[in-house]
This record gives structure tokens, sequence and C-alpha cells, in this order.
């Protein structure tokens, strides 16, 4: 009897997805808070080993108490992650120190990490740098030898493919990105047709109708791995302040597909930090005001459906408002996640999420003032199952 009823979690969750109506349970209202389950840390001042020195253009004044230049390249900076379903992690450093003019000297990496909720820290494996040796990229790049920097591209999103090569948004373009499992490029930058931020190599003049860095700030796989879906993180000239565009990228054809959605902020002043697909229709989006600390208030995490042109909300997280009745981290019974920029979400099971921060270094002091913010990687429960497709996990 026992045998007959054994069912794998997989499965169960398939055969209640798909026997769900379209309208019922797994997309109502009604998520309450979600609670703290894991706490990491991984120190700011954590360096590259054997790495170049980097920072060189962010002068020589003392920046929430840390000196720059530095005599290597910071582990910092997480702005997108992919779960390896061995314990550990791979995470994306963004462009280095907040701009193109300041980050020429910043090498874009993908690091390895591995979270110790145990023990409360984080340990760093290795990684690799992006590279073009092949030549895809026809513009002219910073280092002589084709290893990218913050200054060539703003990569704020990455996903994993079924083949384990990885894709790349970036935010100068707005292009997407095509690397090995090592960090070479594959082929040429995909431009978004239509849409140019400052940054991008090809404006020759033309007025550009997205805001500076505000590219590819999330993008998800879809769970059948045919598709991209990548979010910009401003609105394009002409769309409704707060109105963000999502689009379908077909992985095979290489080519988008000319459908698209509208993600609309709480507030214009707003932005997204990432994104990631739960099933078929469902993903979940973080959203952040541009606050740090005790100034911060909006730090949330939404399930949003594509069956409407305009992504329907529902908040499932609170990032400000974490219940943690065991004080994790040394905190209290409530726990914040108080950073300007949080920019990683992975689901890890049908109710616990990842999220990690993106800590700026050496800019950002939303945990303690005065204090270069550490990468926190934190796990939380949700009130109740996203009720996810198993092929989320694969």
């Amino acid at each position: 009897m026992r045998r007959r009823m054994t069912i794998t979690l997989g499965a169960a969750v398939l055969a209640l997805a798909m026997s769900a109506p379209a309208t019922a349970d797994p997309w109502r209202p009604g998520f309450e808070r979600a609670t703290l389950t894991g706490f990491a840390s991984l120190p700011a001042q954590t360096f590259v080993p054997g790495s170049e020195p980097s920072g060189a253009q962010l002068g020589t004044a003392p920046i929430n108490g840390v000196t720059p230049p530095f005599a290597a390249q910071p582990v910092q900076g997480f702005s997108g992650v992919v779960r390896r379903h061995d314990g550990t992690f791979d995470v994306l450093s963004d462009n280095g120190y907040g701009a193109k003019a300041n980050s020429a000297d910043f090498l874009l990496r993908v690091h390895r990490i591995r979270p110790d909720f145990r023990k409360g820290g984080v340990e760093v494996l290795g990684g690799f740098d992006l590279k073009d040796p092949d030549g895809h990229v026809t513009w002219p790049l910073t280092r002589p030898d084709r290893t990218l920097t913050g200054a060539d591209f703003d990569v704020e999103s990455i996903v994993r493919t079924v083949d384990g090569t990885y894709w790349i948004g970036d935010e100068f373009g707005p292009f997407l990105l095509h690397f090995s499992s090592t960090g070479r490029l594959l082929e040429a930058p995909v431009p978004l047709p239509g849409v140019k931020a400052p940054e991008n190599p090809f404006l020759d003049g033309e007025q550009p109708n997205l805001g500076r860095s505000k590219g590819f700030e999330g993008m998800a796989r879809s769970v059948d791995g045919r598709a991209l879906y990548p979010l910009l993180e401003g609105t394009v000239t002409g769309d409704p302040a707060g109105a963000l565009r999502m689009h379908e990228f077909d992985l095979r054809k290489r080519a988008y597909t000319g459908k698209r959605w509208t993600y609309r902020l709480d507030s214009p002043d707003n932005a997204i930090g990432d994104m990631i697909a739960v099933d078929r229709h469902r993903f979940l989006v973080i959203e952040r005001d541009n606050l740090q600390g005790d100034a911060a208030r909006t730090k949330l995490v939404y399930l949003v459906d594509a069956r409407d042109q305009n992504l329907r909300k529902t908040l499932v997280a609170d990032l400000l408002d974490l219940a943690n009745p065991r004080g994790l981290g040394g905190f209290g019974e409530t726990f914040r996640f108080p950073f300007q920029t949080i920019e990683d979400v992975v689901i890890l099971n049908d109710r616990t999420l990842g999220v990690l921060d993106d800590n700026n270094f050496p800019f950002a002091a939303g945990r303690t003032p005065g204090r270069p913010d550490d990468n926190e990687f934190i796990t939380v429960r949700l009130s109740r199952p996203l009720l996810a497709d198993p092929r989320v996990y694969l």
C-alpha cells in the first residue's frame, strides 16, 4: 500500500499544477509574511587571488572606510545567480564600480560560490573571466587581450541553458551575450531592435531612447529551455512612466519573436533587480527602491503572470519584513534586507527562495553606515507553495 502511494515530489507538483484550473489556486492572492530560514555572508573586502589591480579611476579618498585603488579584483556586485544543484552557485559580477567611465580595470567575471548556512559564511571556489578572443565584438574593446571589462559591458543578468552555456543580459546596448561554460563569447552581441541606451556603440548621432545603464537587469529562461525573457530596468521613451518592457527571445532561431509584455513598477522611481521563471506563464521579479538602510521602503518579490500583456503582480515576500524566529545572523525577530540593490533570486524548492544583494563595493552601506556592505545570501520560506513547474529545478 505504501509503495503505491509513493510519488516523487516533481511528479506531485506537476500533477497538482496540471489539475488546477487556469484561474485557481496557483494564481490567487494571499501570500502572508515570509520567513528567513538561512543567512550567510561574504565579507566586502574579498578579492580574487592573484588577480590584477583594480579601482584606479576611483581616486584615493576613502570610501566607507576603504581606500582605493585595490591590489586585486574584488569579488563583488552580484547581479545574477545560477543554481548548480550541488550546493554551489554561479554569481555574476556587474560592470564594476557603477559606471562605464570608472570600471575599465574591473574584469567581468562569473564566480563559483558555496554558502554555508550553518556557519553563516560563503566560500569562493573560483570562477572565470568573460572574454572575446574570437572577435565577435566589432567595436573597440578596452583591452588588447580582449578580456571584457566594466567599460565594455554592464552585465546584470545570467541564465544557463541545457547545453551548459550562459546567456547574459547587458545594459549598455542593451545586448544579449552568449558565452561558453568557461567564459568565451560564442557569437556577436544581439541587440534589442528599436531600443538603444546612451552607451550603445551604434548610436551614430541617434538619440538614445533608454536611460543610462537601464537595459536587461532581469532575465529568465523558459522552463522548456527554448526561450529567454529579458526585462528592461528602464522605461523606453514614449512608454508610460514606470512601464518596463519584457521581451521573448527564441534560442533556436536566435531572434526576438515580437512578443512583448509590460511590467508596471509600483512607483516610477523604483527599479527591478532580477527575475526567474516559475512555470510557462509565471515569473518571480524583484522590485526595489533606490534607498538603503533605515531609509529603504521597497524591497519586494512579486509573482507575475504573463497571461495578460500587462503582467499581473502578487506579492510573495517583503524583504524588509521577514519573520526571523531563530534570530539568524544575530538579528532580531524581524529581519530586514536593506540594501540599495538586490539583484538575485533563485528558486531552491517550492516554498524557498534564495536572495542575494549586489553590494556595489565600496559605495553601498545599507547594513552599517560608513562600512561597505557584504555580499549576503539569504533563504526565504514563503507562506505557501509556488506550485512551480518541476523543470525549474533541472
